[in-house]
């Protein structure tokens, strides 16, 4: 049974726009390659069809050959470390490479510069920002060009960030834009205001008329709500032409998902781009998580944990103040706050696949009753989801 783990990363651009991912396996201490093979190959039929580029990297296992085992996908991007390609088993994986030819990104050391002779094409070197000073990286990156394009993975903070993208990289990855930045404000702006007040209408079954009424204070929200409602993410066979059609064909509790995710629309922060996109993959993954674990009546509920959990840093307020606004059910409640609740588990574990500690996902998981096939085919889901809604 496969029980190789996935974790993952985003890459930003200087937009702070999504414009890939990176994918970490994590193989259990005598895992070989042969294994990660055999768990990237049983994605296959899920796996996003997308143009972003895909980086797959095998974290601290020792890379060799059986990775190539694994018909890479198009969009897919292999990690290599510098130091595999000069080990004892660098010459059999320098042969598969050449041999099947899939797209590489030399994962750079130091101490294994000389990895860049080698007969190799690279399209990306990628930097670990955790072994060189901002401005190592900006001399790596400028006597590489000629090479590849700078990649820079584990950025751990907003500064960093900026400075990585004015020393010529390319993107760079991590969650350092999920932590809040600034001290919160005192109360929602009003779009965020109107936008609660529908979200209460709706929860509360009001008259449509009253919805509509509410939503022609901001014609803005109107039109984004109904981009999302028409987007692919949504799969709908019609396209939405106002609200009253929505309401027929959607019905109120759906309605509310999606006007959940306009609240996350109305933040003002330079990084907002990158938070609504984990908003919505966090949302659609715990969605996916709690199949058949809870009564499908819940689903919408999981939805909308996850979409709320970044809601203070996109808001700019903190999560008490936020939720104290909107009349949320308790379970949501309780898993915003960390106060337990049966939303609480899957909460964590979605928060777990965006950190580097494999034994920590599977344990979690495993909690959950959860295989690492069906975590990580969630995983891939969830992130086809955020591609198709971004807008």
């Amino acid at each position: 049974m496969n029980k190789v783990f996935m974790s993952r990363q985003p890459l930003l651009n200087r937009q702070s726009r999504v414009i890939a991912s990176r994918l970490t396996l994590h193989l259990e201490n005598d895992g070989k390659m042969q294994e990660a093979a055999n768990a990237l190959g049983a994605l296959d039929d899920i796996w996003p069809r997308s143009e972003k580029p895909i980086f797959v990297s095998c974290g601290g296992a020792d890379c060799d050959a059986g990775l190539l085992d694994w018909s890479a996908p198009e969009n897919a991007t292999i990690e290599l470390p510098a130091a595999a390609l000069l080990g004892t088993n660098g010459p059999d994986l320098i042969a598969a490479v050449q041999t099947w030819q899939p797209t590489v990104c030399l994962a750079f050391e130091a101490q294994s510069a000389a990895a860049l002779s080698v007969d190799l094409r690279f399209r990306f070197i990628g930097f670990d920002a955790r072994q060189f000073t901002v401005s190592q990286l900006k001399l790596l990156a400028a006597r590489t060009r000629s090479h590849a394009m700078a990649i820079a993975f584990n950025i751990e903070n907003t500064d960093d960030f900026r400075a990585c993208m004015d020393a010529g990289i390319t993107a760079a990855a991590g969650w350092f834009f999920t932590k809040p930045t600034s001290v919160p404000a005192k109360a929602l702006n009003p779009a965020q205001t109107n936008i609660v007040r529908v979200l209460n209408l709706v929860r509360s079954n009001a008259d449509v008329q009253d919805i509509e009424a509410a939503l022609k204070h901001d014609v803005a929200m109107s039109y984004k709500l109904l981009r999302y409602i028409n987007s692919a993410g949504f799969g709908l066979s019609c396209e939405i032409q106002s609200f009253r059609h929505a309401v027929s064909m959607l019905g109120y509790d759906k309605l509310n998902r999606w006007l959940s995710l306009l609240l996350a629309t109305a933040s003002k922060d330079p990084m907002a781009p990158a938070l609504i996109y984990t908003a919505l993959l966090r949302a659609r993954l715990m969605e996916l998580l709690a199949i058949g674990l809870v009564d499908k009546s819940e689903y919408d509920n999981l939805f909308i944990t996850g979409a709320f959990s970044l809601l203070d840093t996109l808001l700019g307020v903190g999560m008490e103040q936020a939720l104290d606004a909107m009349r949320l059910p308790d379970p949501i409640c309780d898993a915003l706050l960390g106060n337990g609740g049966r939303y609480q588990p899957f909460l964590e574990l979605a928060l777990a696949s965006e950190g580097d500690a494999g034994d920590l996902v599977a344990e979690q998981a495993t909690m959950l009753g959860l295989t690492a096939d069906q975590f990580n085919r969630a995983q891939l889901q969830a992130l086809s989801f955020a591609e198709a809604m971004e807008l």
